[in-house]
């Protein structure tokens, strides 16, 4: 499985570039770290916290930041079993994420309260997928 925690500088390009004032939704899909690899000169980098304890941490933290944007979680799942696609992408922690814009999303990430919870996350995380998608109205049909 490859390992991705933040963007790469054409992937928050792209973000950016798509329409920033309709509702999108961030699908998230996250392994964690058996053990959270903490910077050395962060306060955390000896306590030995599982991934999980620092994921926790994370979003005690960012909860509120996401909150105050307008954002909310509109779905939490629990993996089961990949029944198409790589058999080796089992995830940890799988939600959407509701933003009534990308300006809010923005807004959030750059609050200097979420870039100290962020630590958090990339200290528990060893890989994820983070999706923009925005919403399509309910037809009763796939396509």
């Amino acid at each position: 499985m490859s390992k991705y925690v933040d963007p790469d500088r054409a992937q928050f390009d792209a973000f950016k570039g798509l329409d920033r004032d309709t509702p999108l939704h961030m699908l998230n899909l996250v392994r964690l770290r058996d053990v959270a690899a903490y910077p050395a000169d962060h306060a955390r980098a000896s306590d030995g916290l599982t991934g999980a304890e620092a994921y926790k941490n994370y979003g005690v933290e960012s909860g509120p930041v996401l909150a105050d944007v307008g954002g909310s979680i509109a779905w939490r799942g629990r993996f089961e079993t990949t029944l198409i696609g790589p058999g080796d992408e089992a995830w940890d922690i799988m939600f959407i994420a509701h933003y009534p814009n990308a300006h809010a999303f923005l807004q959030m990430i750059s609050d200097p309260r979420y870039k100290l919870a962020v630590v958090h996350r990339q200290a528990a995380v060893a890989t994820s997928r983070l999706i923009r998608t925005g919403p399509l109205p309910l037809t009763g049909e796939f396509a």
